[in-house]
């Protein structure tokens, strides 16, 4: 069971105040003062209960506060106000690396991890195969966790933390860095922990996750709980409160660099055939995602790969220019455009997940979730439209070729 209580999280702004012994008390006074006034609420007033069994998921844009409450929630870090009460062993999962000590191996890292959470040599002497196979990384086990890649890091963390048996597992946006096969896997091993009466709190981008694995959720906004209800209405009202402010562009170029530094996202945009920025469209529109990126290391040779969701958060399809065609290749900026034909989406809004990646070997050097949506306005002259007016079903609304023709005799031959 998790109980929260009006948790609050101010962190002050700037750097420590500069004291000067030489300018005397009077000085150093006022700069106690004026650091003491320079404070940001992170995260203000949020309450929740979580039964045992269940799964919480925790959504809202970057810097609303998620991750600040996780870390409380850890006990990474203490709340300014409020107070919180976990019944069971924790485990936290919310960057890559978390609770390894890098000089160690993994098998080392295994043991120390099972410590941590109070289990005995034995208890976690038996759950080692499981992890190990698991995580996939049993060729590196008896390595420097320092050398795992982050996806070996994130995948050997995850399985530690979903197989050591914790009574809470606490998940943050850390998966995304694996693969999407490693994604699905970890999901349906969340199922299984809590059909098995354990606790999850997650938090993610991924709506169809969320949506998959959480009943219940709540929707953070600077900081405060503004909705908490069934999943799917919550996630609904996140998506849709985003319309309003879809100006076509996105612009990522102060962003910090994330990931392994190989190569970062600079501007997205969605574009007509023309070029023009495209806030919104029409079901008959053609649309572009224009991407603009920037490889920052030689040898590399990343190249976008576009994921689109629906309003409720389903994967609808993913797309990348193939493996063989020279795209970023070179250190420098780089611009690729994915078309997307007419009379395709449906009446809806629909969001583009981002990751830069090199195919062979394969490594994501990238991942921006849901970061950038289009509003797509049904057309009364499209051929796709219902002539009863009636809403067509589906995430994609696709003008398809049809043969039309008559029977001819009792054979199966369709003719004109």
């Amino acid at each position: 069971m998790v109980l929260v209580e009006g948790i609050g999280k101010r962190y002050r702004l700037g750097g420590p105040a500069r004291m000067d012994i030489r300018k005397g008390l009077a000085h150093n006074l006022r700069a106690l003062a004026q650091r003491g006034g320079e404070h940001f609420w992170a995260l203000r007033d949020v309450d929740l209960e979580l039964r045992q069994g269940e799964a919480l998921g925790i959504i809202g844009r970057n810097g609303a506060g998620k991750s600040t409450l996780l870390k409380i929630l850890s006990r990474i870090t203490n709340p300014t106000e409020g107070k919180f009460e976990i019944h069971g062993r924790v485990s936290s999962l919310l960057e890559v690396g978390t609770g390894f000590h890098p000089e160690l191996s993994g098998r080392e890292n295994i043991f120390l991890n099972g410590t941590i959470l109070g289990m005995r040599r034995s208890e976690v002497k038996r759950k080692f195969d499981e992890i190990v196979d698991f995580s996939g990384v049993e060729l590196f086990i008896d390595n420097p966790v320092k050398h795992y890649s982050s996806g070996q890091k994130v995948r050997l963390a995850f399985a530690v933390a979903a197989h050591l048996e914790p009574e809470v597992l606490i998940i943050d946006e850390v998966l995304a860095v694996g693969d999407l096969e490693f994604q699905r896997k970890c999901l349906g091993k969340m199922q299984d922990v809590t059909s098995s009466g354990r606790t999850i709190l997650f938090v993610s981008h991924n709506m169809s996750a969320i949506n998959s694995l959480c009943r219940r959720c709540i929707l953070l906004e600077h900081g405060a709980k503004t909705m908490e209800g069934e999943t799917a209405d919550v996630v609904h009202t996140y998506v849709h409160g985003n319309d309003q402010e879809a100006s076509g562009v996105v612009d990522l170029s102060g962003s910090p660099v994330t990931g392994d530094g190989a190569a970062r996202l600079l501007q997205l945009r969605w574009v007509d055939p023309q070029g023009n920025t495209l806030p919104r469209a029409k079901v008959t529109d053609a649309v572009g995602l224009e991407v603009s990126y920037e490889v920052l290391r030689e040898g590399v040779r990343p190249q976008p790969v576009v994921f689109i969701h629906d309003s409720e958060g389903d994967h609808i399809f993913t797309s990348f220019p193939g493996i063989d065609v020279a795209v970023g290749r070179t250190v420098g900026r780089h611009v690729a455009t994915l078309r997307l034909p007419a009379n395709l989406f449906n009446e809806d809004t629909y969001f583009a997940s981002l990751w830069l990646a090199t195919w062979l070997p394969h490594k994501v050097h990238q991942v921006h979730e849901n970061v950038i949506n289009i509003s797509v306005m049904d057309d009364l002259a499209s051929p796709t439209r219902s002539p009863s007016h009636y809403r067509i079903r589906g995430a994609l609304r696709p003008l398809f070729p049809w043969d039309i023709g008559v029977r001819q005799g009792t054979g199966d031959h369709l003719g004109s």
